[in-house]
């Protein structure tokens, strides 16, 4: 388990991370969202032992990062945002590298390092320069470097910057893969990322934390309404359709997509949180013939969340 206690930290007068305070479960993967320049990147440091806090502390695996460093580190692989490769370097040579720099037994280093090429999709370019690589490749050596000695903590801090969508897909998919034996903190700005890789999510502004849960019990703690999408055909009249949709108690109708190609509308309605308005949406649709194509719910988006929070806190 990891237990961050009131952590903080000033960069002159400034204050990165504000009074920070949250476990992590062992084998469980925490995103860390929040806007550039939130704390994020402060935060993993500390995390890491690459930076020490100016108050509070945290205990990983039971061992202090700032009187246990060394013991915290040994256990530990991080990734930070600026990848450290040495581009001179091919592939194979920087891993045993960084295989000895942290510890790895003489008689199992072959090993090690055979098996995070494999793992990390590096055996066709294991014998490349890394400076020849695309930046796909190298955040690959980067996460391989991180866990040549087998951690039991991974830290990645912005995992996917920089990357093209194909290889965005492909280092999700070898983190979802590495957090299945491991315990994972990542750390994005990207709304996908943390909704498709982790099981909890902490988000931060300004240092501070914000909101702390899974994605789904995130949007049920936020939804003050609900959304239903009714699509109508092309042979009604969608103003026919709002002035009965209108009428129901709890619903307004707060967006029209006008008729385009098979000339059926879709009308959005707002109604509160605790109520399910599709039945008697349809009921009275259909009762003033009014052609219904479809009815659905409509979640409420990790990226609705996220802009809503961080509005909030600082409007606070």
């Amino acid at each position: 388990m990891i237990r961050v206690r009131e952590l903080s930290k000033y960069y002159g007068v400034t204050k990165a991370v504000d009074n920070l305070a949250f476990t992590v479960e062992r084998g469980e993967v925490l995103g860390f969202l929040g806007p550039n320049g939130a704390g994020k990147t402060t935060m993993m440091k500390m995390l890491a032992c690459y930076l020490p806090p100016s108050s509070g502390t945290a205990e990983i695996f039971g061992f202090d990062i700032l009187e246990d460093s060394m013991k915290v580190r040994k256990r530990i692989g991080y990734l930070p945002e600026k990848n450290p490769l040495y581009t001179d370097m091919d592939v194979r040579s920087f891993i045993e590298f960084a295989a000895r720099l942290k510890g790895v037994e003489r008689e199992s280093l072959n090993g090690s390092v055979n098996s995070v090429i494999e793992r990390c999709g590096l055996g066709k370019v294991w014998r490349r320069k890394i400076g020849n690589l695309s930046k796909g490749f190298q955040q690959r050596v980067g996460i391989a470097q991180a866990i040549v000695n087998d951690p039991e903590l991974l830290i990645l801090d912005e995992p996917t910057i920089g990357l093209d969508p194909r290889q965005i897909i492909d280092i999700r998919t070898l983190i979802k893969e590495l957090g299945r034996d491991r315990t994972v903190i990542l750390s994005s700005h990207i709304l996908p990322e943390v909704s498709q890789v982790c099981d909890r999510i902490i988000i931060i502004n300004n240092g501070r934390l914000v909101a702390a849960g899974s994605p789904d019990n995130l949007r049920d703690r936020l939804k003050k309404s609900s959304m239903t999408n009714v699509r109508i055909a092309g042979s009604a009249d969608p103003a026919d359709a709002e002035r009965i949709i209108s009428s129901l108690d709890g619903a307004s109708v707060i967006r029209i997509e006008e008729p385009v190609g098979d000339g059926s509308a879709l009308i959005t309605v707002e109604s509160s949180s605790n109520s399910d308005i599709r039945n008697a949406l349809a009921r009275r649709l259909i009762e003033e013939d009014i052609p219904l194509l479809e009815i659905y719910s409509e979640e409420l988006s990790l990226e609705d969340i996220f802009i809503r929070l961080v509005t909030e806190e600082g409007d606070a």
